[in-house]
């Protein structure tokens, strides 16, 4: 008895040392694998924080304000927003009532471009007004024409018949120029700016009257005129077909239209994005064939 009592001790204790190391191995092993799955998410963390895992993400978005004439201006933006949307630009166009009002909201940050003028226009109200403002790029020509309710050609044109052009510097010499190159009057000697007005006519055969007026008003106020020279912004705003001109500016035309930001601002990379997709062979091809002879690319 007591040497069987013996054995069972003997075989108790080799029992429990096999059931020790047997749970030490296992642990181990749990620890191993626990430790290598706790460890590879944090390896993979650091690995994605360490490589910019932000740079996987898309670019963040930017909101660009662009001031516009409606037509063909807002047209043309508007086109090319998705474009730009792909780009991480989100393009919101401003219209406002009033296009005078245009550089006013440049100058006081309300947006972050304009896109309604030429430079002449901003290089006639820059200095009064102190805009600090850099041009980025031409977009466009709208050539300026001369129509009429009345008239077939020019050459109806009797003596004293009323004309009527834009009442702002840049586009009244504009137009009076337009009237020049057709032989209908001749500007004095000596001009050095893009700025006239009737009173520095020098011959006038025709003795024709002018009448200055807003540029928006002029469509409405043909009825009451021989004909007028009208942008063709307006022209297409008053639904009139500008192959209607009698007569228009050449597509060598100094007058392109351009974007315009505060200085200091041409370089920011969504104003750079925003001017490669205004002259990009799209936009080109768009205008050619939406507004055909009332609009032509500068680009």
């Amino acid at each position: 008895m007591g040497k069987k009592k013996g054995l069972g001790v003997i075989f108790s204790v080799l029992v429990a040392f096999s059931m020790l190391v047997a749970g030490c191995g296992s642990s181990g092993s749990g620890s191993q694998s626990s430790g290598s799955g706790a460890q590879a998410p944090a390896t993979n963390t650091a690995s994605t924080q360490a490589s910019g895992g932000q740079a996987a993400e898309p670019p963040k978005e930017v909101t660009l304000k662009v001031g516009a004439a409606p037509v063909p201006h807002a047209e043309i933006l508007e086109f090319i927003k998705p474009k730009l949307k792909e780009q991480g630009v989100n393009l919101e166009v401003v219209v406002l009532d009033d296009e005078g009002q245009l550089n006013p909201a440049l100058h006081d940050k309300q947006i972050d471009a304009n896109f309604f003028q030429h430079v002449p226009y901003l290089d006639s109200v820059k200095t009064e007004k102190g805009y600090d403002f850099a041009v980025t790029t031409k977009v466009h020509v709208e050539p300026i024409g001369f129509y009429s309710d009345k008239l077939k050609s020019k050459d109806e044109l009797k003596e004293g018949d009323k004309i009527g052009i834009p009442n702002n510097p840049s586009n009244e010499y504009r137009a009076l120029i337009l009237l020049q190159e057709q032989g209908l009057i001749k500007l004095r000697d000596g001009l050095t700016t893009y700025e006239a007005t009737p009173k520095d006519i020098a011959e006038n055969p025709k003795k024709l009257e002018f009448v200055e007026a807003e540029a928006a008003t002029l469509p409405r106020a043909l009825p009451d005129l021989a004909g007028a020279v009208i942008n063709t912004n307006v022209v297409l705003e008053a639904k009139i077909d500008p192959n209607s001109a009698l007569f228009r500016e050449g597509a060598n035309s100094p007058y392109a239209n351009v974007i315009t930001v505060r200085k200091g601002d041409e370089n920011r990379e969504e104003i750079k994005k925003l001017d490669a997709a205004l002259t990009s062979p799209e936009v080109k091809k768009f205008i050619e064939d939406k507004y055909g002879v009332a609009v032509v690319p500068a680009f």
